[in-house]
């Protein structure tokens, strides 16, 4: 099994930055995608960015240039770098993990992001 702990959410003002953080442990598959997706209230769950093993990145349009994920791979760790923050960014977070083997997801706790103008 695959554990996958977040932190870095919080309150901030529009136009301010923040860094989710996404620690993974356990029987991490050598083949896999890491991400984040976003859930806000009344709205449909968004991928927001995502990171295949070899470096291939992908990006929600919304975020594009504003948004940045990257890996930390000996420490296990993915990031989302979130700059020039909106109030429509106002979401939970979660970071998952998917075994591009066997197609399996494992899902960190969430992060709420609040975004005030």
């Amino acid at each position: 099994q695959v554990q996958l702990v977040e932190s870095g959410g919080g309150l901030v003002q529009a136009g301010e930055s923040l860094r989710l953080s996404c620690v993974a442990s356990g029987n991490i598959p050598s083949s896999n995608a890491m991400g984040w997706y976003r859930q806000a209230p009344g709205k449909q769950r968004e991928l927001v960015a995502n990171a295949i093993r070899g470096g291939s990145t992908n990006y929600a349009d919304s975020v594009k240039g504003r948004f940045a994920i990257s890996k930390d791979l000996p420490k296990n760790t993915l990031y989302l770098q979130m700059n020039s923050l909106k109030p429509e960014d106002t979401a939970v977070y979660v970071c998952y993990l998917k075994d591009l083997r066997t197609g399996q997801d494992s899902w960190g706790q969430g992060s709420q992001v609040t975004v005030s103008s």
